[in-house]
């Protein structure tokens, strides 16, 4: 059993994945993480679309690329370093449709005040992540297809009360991750009072 802190400190963005296809055994393991995470009242919100057909994925693919042409790198450029910019730019331009697994992630208002639903959803979009990296997979978060998420919705069926909030790619890596780079946590907390430091 792998230590939870060796596990959140590997855990990172992967936005490029090999061809090998992740069983059913092991989304179910990284799903069944997710539906652990805290929620409001404990009313559990999420719903998860597992997408493993090639054409819908192609589809979220392009919605992803065209939100990333049509702002996304703008807004990016001057704010990422540049290798970390080519490496969200390879996720967006078909990375991310490039894995074998898509997991639409979604909020069902009908469980959940719409205003404050991702305060519910988003724990267990992190349970996904740090599941997936606990068994070797890869994966991340990316909320561009958001930008049509109208379209997102008709490409997984979605109901109206359900909405989606982000998608997350799984498969194994392309090539090894390396550990993520943080700021130390001096730069970050504070004792008692902002500016106090840690």
């Amino acid at each position: 059993m792998q230590d939870v802190f060796d596990v959140v400190h590997r855990q990172r963005a992967c936005r490029s994945f090999g061809d090998e296809p992740v069983d059913d055994d092991t989304v179910g393991k990284v799903l069944d993480a997710a539906t652990f995470a805290p929620s409001a009242e404990t009313r559990q919100p999420w719903v998860f679309v597992v997408v493993r057909d090639a054409e819908r994925r192609s589809a979220i693919g392009a919605l992803t690329r065209q939100a990333w042409e049509g702002g996304g790198r703008a807004h990016s450029e001057g704010r990422l370093s540049p290798g970390l910019l080519a490496e969200v730019e390879t996720g967006a331009q078909g990375g991310v449709a490039g894995a074998p697994v898509l997991v639409v992630v979604c909020g069902d208002t009908r469980l959940g005040d719409r205003r404050v639903l991702e305060a519910s959803v988003f724990p267990a979009i992190q349970n996904l992540l740090l599941a997936a990296t606990a068994l070797g997979l890869g994966s991340s978060l990316t909320t561009l297809p958001l930008v049509f998420g109208a379209d997102l919705a008709t490409i997984v069926a979605l109901p109206g009360e359900v909405l989606p909030m982000a998608v997350v790619p799984l498969g194994w890596p392309a090539r090894p991750l390396s550990p993520p780079r943080r700021l130390p946590l001096a730069e970050k907390a504070h004792r008692e009072t902002f500016g106090t430091p840690w």
